[in-house]
């Protein structure tokens, strides 16, 4: 039987990345001592992997597909095949950035004052060529953690460090300079694996159904009963992710209106609905939408 090896990002990403494929249709069971969890697909062999080394095993062979960062990717020049971007995290839906970042009452204001500083990082070869495509000579060490206690202590003149919304680095009084780079997983593929039509078939099912779980994240299902008399008072107000579907009710002069909405104006929805006429709303969750 073909099998598809599939790595599953050791760290920061791994509850993030298993919730989601548990969303999709795959349930993956980890075990602490184990590299290689199970997972109820007999088409799939999961092995785990840091995201920092990822791209490389998926570019040697020893994946045929996995996830990781598209920082990790850049960082290690793996020639791969991006299948498609894959934005979550434990915090939002939104990418992570990679910032230049020194102490508040540092006197670095641009990337052209670096020049001879040292800087701490564990991005350190992309680090290397943003600073030389900017033809600042900078020296880049490599940190192993705790890189913001580096520069508040002294022991570096700046850093390039991930975060989200920038608030962790204000408040231990870091200033940030400059954003580098914007990342978020990514589903990367082996090249000669997206050359075997069966492979590449499974990993665009993976690719399909994630990318479909992910989707449903922003998204809510909404059912209600509206009189024929109200309906396009209703409709005035209502989006959808395509048309609304409608349909008479058994013997009856109402209709039932079935629409996909986004999460973020469904409080302010079903008031005004209400408002027009409809009643006996429903709102339910969404596994994928496709």
């Amino acid at each position: 039987m073909k099998q598809l090896v599939l790595g599953i990002p050791k760290g920061s990403l791994q509850e993030s990345t298993i919730r989601l494929f548990k969303r999709s249709g795959w349930n993956i069971s980890m075990s602490e001592r184990s590299y290689f969890p199970e997972i109820n697909d007999n088409e799939i062999k999961c092995s785990i992997c840091r995201a920092q080394e990822m791209s490389r095993y998926v570019e040697n062979g020893t994946f045929d597909a996995g996830i990781t960062g598209k920082d990790w990717i850049l960082e290690n020049g793996s020639d791969v095949i991006v299948v498609c971007d894959l934005i979550y995290s434990k915090v939002s839906n939104r990418p992570t950035r990679w910032v230049l970042a020194v102490p508040f009452d540092s006197p670095i204001k641009d990337v052209k004052d670096l020049e001879g500083k040292k800087i701490a990082t564990e991005l350190v070869e992309f680090t290397k060529k943003y600073f030389a495509e900017e033809g600042v000579n900078v020296k880049v060490e490599f940190s192993w953690g705790a890189t913001e206690a580096k520069v508040i202590s002294g022991l570096c003149d700046a850093i390039v460090e991930v975060t989200e919304t920038g608030s962790t680095m204000r408040a231990n009084g870091l200033r940030i300079v400059k954003e580098l780079m914007t990342s978020n997983p990514q589903l990367i593929a082996n090249k000669n694996s997206w050359q075997d039509p069966w492979k590449r078939e499974k990993i665009e099912q993976i690719s399909l159904l994630l990318q479909g779980a992910l989707k449903a994240d922003d998204l809510v299902g909404l059912k209600m009963n509206v009189p024929e008399d109200k309906i396009n008072d209703v409709m005035e107000i209502l989006p959808s992710l395509n048309s609304p579907t409608v349909a008479h009710l058994y013997k009856s002069s109402w209709l039932s209106v079935e629409v996909v909405v986004s999460k973020k104006i469904v409080r302010e929805l079903i008031p005004n609905l209400i408002k027009r006429g409809a009643q006996g709303i429903i709102e339910y969750s969404l596994n994928k939408v496709i």
